[in-house]
């Protein structure tokens, strides 16, 4: 789960600004419900989305859903607020700088009902390791100035008071003193830098690897078999498959590796014994060969290619 938030931090880390007005986009929404087909088909673009779908991209894990949204206060607390409920662990990536378009902190506590309040703690490690920015040499701690402003605004933070404010400010690394808050206690707020998104995240794996530890003990299993048969002509197999193996808890993948001699098939689930059970049959039934990583029997052309980077089948 922690590689492929990591992953996904370097592809999202900043969501596109929001060019349309909220009164203007509510407006199209209003007008999307009520055409028809014909009309949407011809209409100005004024607006577009694009919604990203394939266990591949999730990882097949924990991961179960991503969202890129604008910096609007409205679509943060309807999307944090619903994402707080359906899951058991969640990260924001973004919005919490010195500038104005930096709403994340306040559009959250908006969400959940709190309050902004300076973390002191937040407040003495950033003024102890952070360091001045060469076009403010004669910045002070002491002066109450915009500059000093911009700073304070990324440690006031979303706080409950009735809650024990360790479980709700978290600093995973010594040598940074940026924090990462934790609202309604599964909502966590990092910075949208993926560097230091990747390094926060890293920080707070000996919080939480205890709570992804499987109650009985099966985990998730991943099994790779490289075929070197098109997709279309493994297709009609791995249909009946899946629909064979799914009532046992395993999901059966088919990804392509453009440019490259193999395809990747795959299965995932928690019975490992199970898995292996079917090893033999998929090996014979797509004539490939089971594989620790994806592209290990490429020869000289080996390269890893994370499952966001698949491409459909050419030449079919």
């Amino acid at each position: 789960m922690f590689s492929r938030l990591s992953q996904l931090a370097r592809h999202y880390s900043r969501p596109l600004p929001n060019y349309a007005h909220n009164s203007a986009a509510n407006f199209a929404n209003r007008v999307m419900t009520s055409s028809t087909a014909d009309e949407r088909n011809s209409r100005t673009i004024h607006t577009a989305a694009c919604l990203i779908i394939g266990d591949e991209v999730l990882g097949g894990k924990a991961m179960k859903r991503v969202e890129v949204i604008a910096d609007d206060e409205a679509e943060i607390v309807e999307a944090v607020q619903r994402m707080s409920n359906n899951y058991d662990f969640v990260v924001t990536s973004g919005g919490i700088g010195p500038t104005h378009d930096d709403i994340t902190y306040q559009s959250i506590a908006k969400a959940f009902d709190l309050k902004l309040t300076l973390h002191q703690e937040a407040y003495d490690r950033m003024k102890k390791l952070s360091k001045p920015h060469p076009n403010q040499p004669n910045f002070s701690w002491d002066e109450d100035s915009p500059a000093r402003k911009a700073k304070l605004r990324m440690i006031e933070l979303p706080t409950d008071p009735s809650r024990d404010m360790q479980k709700q400010v978290i600093f995973p690394q010594e040598d940074l003193w940026v924090p990462v808050a934790c609202v309604n206690g599964n909502v966590h707020i990092l910075p949208g830098v993926p560097r230091l998104f990747e390094k926060l995240l890293d920080g707070l794996k000996p919080l939480l690897l205890p709570r992804l530890t499987d109650p009985e003990g099966k985990g998730i299993h991943r099994i790779l078999v490289s075929t070197p048969l098109p997709e279309s002509a493994v297709a009609p197999y791995l249909t009946e498959l899946a629909g064979r193996v799914e009532p046992k808890g395993v999901k059966v993948g088919s990804y392509p590796r453009w440019g490259k001699k193999h395809n990747t098939v795959t299965l995932v689930g928690r019975d490992r014994e199970y898995l292996e059970t079917l090893v033999a049959e998929v090996e014979k039934n797509v004539e490939g060969k089971r594989v620790k990583v994806e592209g290990e029997d490429d020869g000289e052309e080996v390269q890893q290619y994370g499952p966001s980077f698949y491409l459909p089948e050419t030449g079919l």
